[in-house]
């Protein structure tokens, strides 16, 4: 019996001995250490990207064009005053030489010498200046003015005498004080020409039908008959927000010259010519309208 208990150790023992520990390492506790390298390495490179990055904003670049008044007068004041003494001169040396001194008010040293010869002692003829129209005033750049004139001369040699138009173009130099002076001699030019531009005529589209027309029309006539004379208290029944100012002139209503009617939601927008007798030239005027009329209680005149 004893032996029996003494084997039966000796088996348990073995038994023990048989199990041995190892350690392993899973796939899983590898994926969750990799996991957690890519999880702080992104936390790290955001931290970095934000105190490094440099913000960005979409600037929309808009060009504001500012429309520079320029005063004029001072430039067009003095192109006058130098066209008249440079055109002016008579065919005699104390003339001749006084235009010389009256010039170099204007030119600069460069021009003046220039200048010199330009009417000679000897010339045959004699001008004096007409009109004097200034056609153009532009700034070539922050200081300098460019200037289109026309002059008209009346050119007498012997006993005949003759008018004669030219144009010409001059720079001018104008300092920060307002002193100017001319840079570029008188240059031969040309007057601006009639332009080939015609406006698109109105037509009646149909929007208003004939018994409208036919009353607007005669509260039209009834109104011109009166307006040149009209007063502000008359013409109230008739004209709103001061859309037509009063004349004040003696002139006959002869009649409406082609009305063109259209229509748009309320109102009613008419193209009128109004044929006059001026009753003091007797000459014929046609006055061309624009109107807007609107119906209250009758109809207005509103724009």
């Amino acid at each position: 019996m004893k032996s029996f208990f003494k084997k039966k150790e000796k088996q348990t023992l073995e038994a023990k001995s048989k199990r041995r520990k190892v350690r392993t390492v899973g796939t899983q506790k590898k994926s969750v250490m990799m996991l957690w390298i890519v999880l702080i390495g992104s936390l790290t490179f955001a931290i970095y990207k934000n105190f490094t990055a440099i913000d960005q904003h979409t600037i929309h670049e808009r060009e504001i064009i500012e429309t520079q008044m320029i005063d004029t007068n001072a430039i067009e004041s003095f192109t006058k005053k130098f066209v008249k003494d440079y055109y002016t001169w008579q065919n005699e040396k104390d003339s001749i030489e006084q235009r010389a001194e009256k010039i170099k008010d204007y030119l600069t040293e460069e021009l003046q010498a220039l200048n010199v010869d330009s009417i000679r002692r000897d010339i045959p003829t004699s001008s004096s200046v007409g009109n004097i129209n200034i056609w153009s005033v532009s700034q070539e750049n922050g200081d300098t003015y460019a200037v289109v004139y026309s002059v008209e001369q009346k050119i007498t040699e012997d006993k005949n005498s003759k008018w004669v138009h030219s144009t010409f173009h001059i720079l001018l130099h104008q300092d920060k004080l307002g002193n100017l002076v001319i840079t570029q001699n008188p240059t031969l030019w040309s007057l601006p020409k009639k332009s080939d531009y015609e406006p698109k005529q109105p037509e009646s589209n149909g929007t208003v039908d004939s018994d409208t027309v036919h009353e607007v029309t005669e509260i039209l006539e009834t109104f011109f008959a009166f307006y040149p004379t009209a007063t502000d208290k008359e013409l109230a029944y008739y004209v709103k927000n001061s859309a037509l100012p009063p004349i004040g002139k003696d002139y006959l209503f002869s009649e409406l010259v082609h009305p063109v009617f259209q229509s748009k939601d309320s109102q009613i927008k008419v193209w009128v010519t109004v044929k006059y007798i001026d009753e003091t030239t007797k000459a014929t005027q046609f006055s061309q309208y624009i109107l807007t009329l609107e119906k209250e209680t009758n109809w207005m005149i509103v724009e």
